[in-house]
C-alpha cells in the first residue's frame, strides 16, 4: 500500500475513532485498521483483563484466539505489555518467548505486537503474517500511530461514560461532575496531540514520497504544505488549552513581585529572538512593585509584550513602553506600543478566547493569549482593558495588588 493510501486510512481512523462511544466500536476500527496499514494477514486487539490477556476481537484470514483470555507471563502480548516495547519475530518457532503449541492450529509464521499506551499498557495491537515478514520501519511508525490513537480513543470513552453516569446523579454531586468534565476536557486538549502527530506524520511521508519519485505536482504540494501548517497550528491551539487547564488548577503563591526588573527581562528576551528588527523598548523607572504570583506574572507580561512586538512587525521603527503607577490598594500597569492598533468597537471581543482582531495572514497567532492574560489578572482580583487606534498603536492597561495586606484565595 503506498503513503497517500495509507495517509488517507489514518485520517479515517482519526475520524472514525473521535466518533467512537464504545469499546466494542474502538476494538473494530482498530482490528481492521492495523491489518489494511501493514498489509498483515491478520490482525488482533488484546486487552489486559487483571493479570491475563483478553483476545477482544480480531481480522484475519482464518481464526485466531478471538475470546481467549491467557496468563499474561505466558503469552506474546503480555510480554510486550510487560516489558512496555514492541515485539517484532519473524519467526515464531525460532522464539523462546512463543508458546508454540499455541500457534501451531494458526497460519501464523511471524508477527509484531504494539502495546496501547507505553508509560502504563492497557493492551496491544497485534499483527500477523502467513510467511516469515519483518515489518518496515514505516509500519512500525503507523501502528505506533494507531496505538496511540486508540489509548486517546479508550481514555475518552472511559471518560465519556463516567461522565454520562455522573450527570445522571443527584443534585448534591453535580459539583463532583464538574470537577470531572474539567478533567475531561484537560485530557481532551492534551491527548489531540496524538493524532495531530500522526497526521503531520503521514503529511511528511507524502511530500519525502513525492520527492523520492520527483513526482510535481503544484496543488497537492500546496495541500500538503497546508496540511503541515494546520497541523503546527493545532499544536499551537492545544498548547494553549493546556495553559488554560493548567492555570485553573495553579494554586497562587503571593510574594513580592519586582515589575519594573520583571518587565526588562522578559523584553530582553522576547527582543532577542527579533534581531533583524528595530525596535525601541523602555521600562518606566517608576513602575512600582507588585504584591502575586511572580510566574503568572511573568506570563501575563510576556504575553502583553509579546503582542506588542507582533503587532509593530509592520513597523521600520517599532516602540513599547511598560509603565505603572499606584493607586489605592491596586497598582496599575501599562504596555504601550505603535502597532497595528485595533478597532474599538470590538474591543468587548478582545479578551474572549480564540477571538482575533486581525487577519491569520496579516499577523499569526491562535487567539488565547489575552484570555489567558485576563484570567491570570482576574485571579490576582484585578482588571485589564485596552484602548486603541488603528495603524497607530494600542495601550493595555492593568491591576495587580500593591501589598500583602489584602488576602485573596
Amino acid at each position: 500500500m503506498n503513503t497517500a493510501d495509507n495517509f488517507e486510512n489514518l485520517v479515517q481512523v482519526v475520524q472514525d475513532l473521535s466518533l467512537a462511544r464504545s469499546l466494542e466500536s474502538i476494538t473494530s476500527i482498530v482490528r481492521t485498521a492495523a491489518r489494511k496499514l501493514t498489509g498483515a494477514d491478520g490482525a488482533t486487539f488484546v486487552l489486559l483483563d487483571d493479570n491475563r490477556c483478553y483476545y477482544a476481537d480480531e481480522d484475519a484470514i482464518a481464526p485466531l484466539w478471538k475470546g481467549g483470555r491467557f496468563p499474561v507471563e505466558s503469552c506474546i502480548s503480555g510480554w510486550a505489555m510487560l516489558n512496555r516495547q514492541h515485539v517484532v519475530i519473524e519467526d515464531i518457532y525460532a522464539d523462546s518467548r512463543i508458546p508454540h503449541d499455541l500457534y501451531k492450529p494458526t497460519f501464523v509464521k511471524s508477527l509484531a505486537m504494539m502495546p496501547i499506551r507505553k508509560a502504563n499498557p492497557i493492551g496491544v495491537i497485534g499483527t500477523y503474517w502467513a510467511h516469515q515478514y519483518v515489518p518496515t520501519a514505516r509500519e512500525l511508525a503507523l501502528l505506533q500511530s494507531l496505538a496511540d490513537m486508540t489509548a486517546v480513543a479508550i481514555e475518552n470513552v472511559n471518560l465519556y461514560l463516567d461522565l454520562e453516569n455522573r450527570v445522571s446523579q443527584r443534585t448534591a454531586e453535580l459539583e463532583e461532575a464538574r470537577k470531572s468534565l474539567e478533567a475531561y476536557s484537560h485530557s481532551i486538549s492534551h491527548d489531540l496531540k496524538a493524532p495531530v502527530r500522526s497526521i503531520k506524520l503521514l503529511a511528511e511521508m507524502l511530500s519525502e514520497r513525492m520527492q523520492e519519485l520527483n513526482f510535481s505536482d503544484t496543488e497537492l504540494t500546496r495541500i500538503t504544505t497546508r496540511m503541515l501548517n494546520r497541523a503546527d497550528h493545532m499544536d499551537a491551539l492545544v498548547a494553549g488549552l493546556l495553559d488554560f487547564a493548567r492555570l485553573g488548577k495553579h494554586e497562587l503563591s503571593y510574594t513580592r513581585v519586582p515589575m519594573r526588573r520583571l518587565a526588562e527581562e522578559v523584553g530582553r528576551e522576547l527582543i532577542e529572538h527579533h534581531p533583524d528588527r528595530n525596535i525601541h523598548f523602555s521600562v518606566n523607572e517608576h513602575v512600582p512593585d507588585a504584591w502575586g504570583d511572580a510566574l503568572l506574572i511573568r506570563q501575563a507580561l510576556q504575553n502583553l509584550i509579546g503582542n506588542a512586538i507582533k503587532y509593530t512587525s509592520k513597523k521600520e521603527s517599532a516602540r513599547i513602553e511598560v509603565g505603572g503607577d499606584s493607586v489605592d490598594e491596586f497598582n496599575w500597569y501599562t504596555v504601550t506600543d505603535n502597532g497595528a492598533g485595533f478597532n474599538e468597537a470590538y474591543a468587548d471581543k478582545l479578551f474572549e478566547t480564540f477571538h482575533r482582531m486581525h487577519s491569520e495572514k496579516d499577523f499569526d497567532g491562535i487567539g488565547i493569549g489575552l484570555s489567558l492574560t485576563k484570567q491570570i489578572i482576574n485571579r490576582h482580583h484585578g482588571k485589564i482593558d485596552a484602548s486603541a487606534i488603528v495603524n497607530e498603536g494600542a495601550v493595555f492597561r492593568f491591576t495587580l495588588p500593591k501589598s500583602s495586606s489584602l488576602s485573596y484565595t
